[in-house]
């Protein structure tokens, strides 16, 4: 039995809910996620978003081009690696997107006169960053689900778990020499209550999955950035890339045994906020001259370096000589989670390490989020659009999502008219051993790739860290893809073959770049000196 729509989604993020929102108004939508249809990366969040708004009070503006350093920013955070053609598109649309964030109800904090109170973070060289609190995307989340409640052609399926994209593949032709082209026609997803796995027809598809943090042991990034979209795409021949562009957040709060680690906000460095080691020295200066502001690739490198140097397991981040009240009002979230643990961010230092937190490669679309997959789009995190290059600039990432989700929302609404149902796509075939017993094979592989991940293809790595990272990953991958034959599907046999193909990706092209730049630093290769 299967379920036909006009536009299908599978993740529940900005992404995902922006393109839905754009959508609706033309045709049948089913947005599938695997969770509570309010978990995803957007809602961690802190930060805030980039964004140029005219007539905010922000006198480092070049007046004569407002876009200008934005533009000028996320190019030199990205390492000669940035689309310019993206950066000029999103960087000049963000004014219009976040306005329409503002009308679907997002409450940004404004200053007593009424103009947004923009923040600054690490590379960037004004204040620019939108925010609420320290939980601006929790707030982002709130506004389009209540937008996307009111909406009649809008259905949620939660607990919903997507297996494959359906493709040639799946009618028994070979992609790769009958057709020339490799179409989407929709998914197999499994309702994660009842285990039955259904076929869901669509005549456009867009994959917003979010990120794939939970390859490494250390990240912010909430339980279910498994990589399922990018995992998925890949299997069926569409390209990915930039994959070894992993960024590690410097700062996540030091406290052994939570994960996901909680994140400690950029915006806290440009409020003020100073890095230094143990012993109370500031070591920054050492590495960057914009010090504590520099782009998170530096910075992250710079922690890794000293803690490598001293032995210690973290440095601290130092706000004890901000304004107390000032920062209780603009990081209440923080202040109450150090509380729980006995840090009072007013009078102690907070203890920080940097963790896996957001990926810049993913699945390659092009301006309109078209993948290579005909009627297949990405947005999100899960994407690789061009704009982040080797490296994101802070608070880029929710912009990226919405000016994506919008212009592949208008592709798809100009020409899903023209596309029909494809007619005689087979079941999903359920045959498998119900093996319960043997659910300590799947934990246990989950925690080997995230060691081998973190341990060989972190933040510095080598050609012999990623050749023995590889050797390792295949026997893996070799033991997991007989095991998920054998066994009854599950979400948890899905999520660990997703980590280990989103892990070899990450190996595989960070072998292939033969040079340190951004994120992918190797010490066989050592950096050219700008």
């Amino acid at each position: 039995m299967s379920k036909q729509t006009d536009f299908l989604i599978i993740g529940s993020g900005i992404a995902g809910l922006t393109y839905a929102l754009k959508v609706a108004a033309h045709g049948k939508v089913f947005m599938i996620t695997k969770a509570n249809e309010d978990e995803s990366n957007t809602k961690y969040a802190q930060g805030g978003i980039a964004a140029v708004m005219p007539g905010s009070n922000n006198s480092n503006a070049d007046q004569t081009d407002p876009y200008k350093k934005h533009i000028e920013d996320t190019i030199d955070c990205g390492d000669g690696l940035c689309n310019e053609e993206v950066v000029n598109m999103v960087i000049r649309e963000s004014t219009k997107r976040v306005t329409e964030l503002a009308e679907w109800g997002a409450n940004f904090d404004k200053t007593p006169e009424g103009d947004y109170e923009l923040a600054r973070e690490g590379g960037h060289s004004e204040h620019r960053i939108l925010h609420h609190k320290d939980i601006t995307g929790y707030e982002i989340e709130r506004a389009l689900l209540n937008q996307i409640h009111s909406h009649p052609n809008i259905e949620i399926l939660d607990h919903h778990f997507a297996i494959e994209i359906i493709t040639q593949h799946h009618l028994g032709i070979d992609v790769n020499s009958r057709t020339p082209d490799i179409t989407c026609f929709g998914a197999y997803v499994m309702d994660l209550r009842s285990g039955k796995v259904e076929t869901v027809l669509a005549k456009t598809t867009l994959i917003a999955t979010g990120g794939a943090g939970q390859v490494f042991q250390t990240t912010t990034n909430p339980t279910i950035a498994t990589g399922d979209g990018i995992a998925m795409v890949y299997r069926a021949k569409g390209k990915v890339e930039n994959m070894e562009f992993m960024q590690f957040h410097p700062t996540s709060l030091y406290n052994p045994g939570e994960r996901p680690s909680f994140l400690i906000t950029e915006a806290m460095r440009g409020h003020g906020g100073i890095l230094r080691t143990r012993d109370g020295k500031e070591f920054m200066q050492k590495y960057d001259a914009r010090k504590s502001l520099a782009p998170r690739d530096i910075v992250a490198r710079a922690i890794d370096s000293e803690m490598k140097h001293t032995g210690d397991d973290f440095v601290y981040l130092d706000c004890t000589h901000l304004d107390s009240e000032d920062l209780k009002k603009h990081f209440p979230n923080i202040y109450q989670k150090c509380l729980t643990i006995g840090i009072d961010i007013t009078k102690d230092k907070i203890p920080v390490v940097p963790a896996a937190h957001y990926l810049c490669g993913g699945i390659k679309v092009d301006l309109k989020g078209r993948s290579s997959i005909v009627n297949l789009y990405a947005a999100g995190e899960c994407s690789c659009t061009g704009l982040h290059g080797a490296n994101r600039l802070a608070s880029n990432s929710l912009l990226e999502a919405v000016v994506y989700s919008h212009e592949a929302g208008e592709h798809a609404i100009a020409n899903f008219t023209k596309i029909e149902f494809q007619k005689n796509i087979p079941e999903w075939n359920i045959e498998g051993t119900d093996a319960a017993e043997e659910m300590v094979l799947i934990t246990q592989s989950i925690k080997e790739v995230q060691s081998i991940m973190s341990s060989y293809v972190g933040i510095v790595r080598s050609n012999m860290r990623l050749e023995r990272a590889h050797d390792r990953l295949e026997i893996l991958w070799r033991e997991n893809e007989a095991l998920y034959k054998k066994i009854t599907l599950s979400q948890q046999v899905c999520e660990l073959r997703n980590i280990i193909n989103v892990a070899y990706i990450i190996i595989k092209q960070a072998r292939e770049r033969k040079e340190s730049r951004g994120l992918h630093y190797t010490i066989d290769y050592p950096p050219l000196k700008k």
